[in-house]
């Protein structure tokens, strides 16, 4: 599916066309979507989260991965991040989402944006919200599930945020080897620094992540860059 513009500058037209003709949101994108040639923006969320390359990183991942997905905001990480949930389901595994950015209701929004009901997929996915979300407690919730959950984590800068958790490096440490010990796959959205946008690249790289505070990033067996619709996929070595 080929479309005019990346999907979050679709969605920011729709939010200038609703302003500018004192429309409502949902009209304005059902009129973005109909010059793209879809019937509704259903229709295109529909459409795209088929095109998306969720499918193409999931058949990368193996059992025992840790991996990093980083972009500036507006640029599809947490989207990316959702659909890779979706698609634990396929793959026999479950999935669980801990996010520290959203509250729950905001998480299931971004899967209805994704062409997705949330009714449909509750019994397949896990979503906390908790404000004591970090490695230890994630790893506690883990405790008695079936082996083989993909756990996404939204998003890494935010697990130390509270002086009383541990450092971002053993939290990260902690989850890669529960993710080894289990079988299963931690994904963790990250931030790009706001440098990367002054300079020349057209990818954010592992240079550009934010951290405030220390972290090995060889940690990481996997990373995925986004940015202007395009995805890029590092392995480590």
């Amino acid at each position: 599916m080929r479309l005019s513009s990346p999907i979050y500058k679709l969605k920011r037209r729709a939010r200038l066309l609703a302003r500018d003709n004192d429309i409502r949101l949902h009209e304005a994108l059902n009129q973005i979507a109909t010059k793209e040639g879809f019937r509704d923006w259903s229709h295109l969320a529909s459409r795209y989260c088929k095109a998306t390359p969720a499918k193409e990183i999931m058949s990368q991942l193996n059992p025992g991965d840790t991996v990093l997905i980083g972009a500036r905001p507006g640029h599809g990480k947490t989207l990316l991040g959702l659909e890779l949930a979706v698609l634990a389901e396929k793959s026999d595994r479950k999935g669980y989402i801990f996010s520290l950015d959203y509250n729950e209701a905001d998480v299931w929004d971004r899967f209805e944006k994704l062409g997705l009901r949330s009714k449909e997929y509750y019994r397949s996915i896990v979503v906390d919200t908790s404000d004591d979300i970090c490695a230890t407690y994630i790893i506690e919730c883990l405790d008695n599930t079936p082996d083989h959950a993909i756990v996404v984590v939204d998003y890494l800068q935010l697990l130390d945020e509270k002086r009383s958790n541990p450092p971002l490096e053993e939290q990260v440490r902690a989850l890669k080897k529960f993710a080894v010990k289990r079988g299963a796959i931690v994904v963790m959205i990250s931030q790009i620094d706001r440098a990367f946008e002054l300079s020349s690249s057209d990818m954010p790289s592992v240079d550009d992540i934010r951290l405030p505070n220390p972290l090995d990033l060889s940690i990481f067996d996997k990373r995925c860059f986004l940015h202007d619709g395009e995805v890029q996929i590092e392995i480590a070595a």
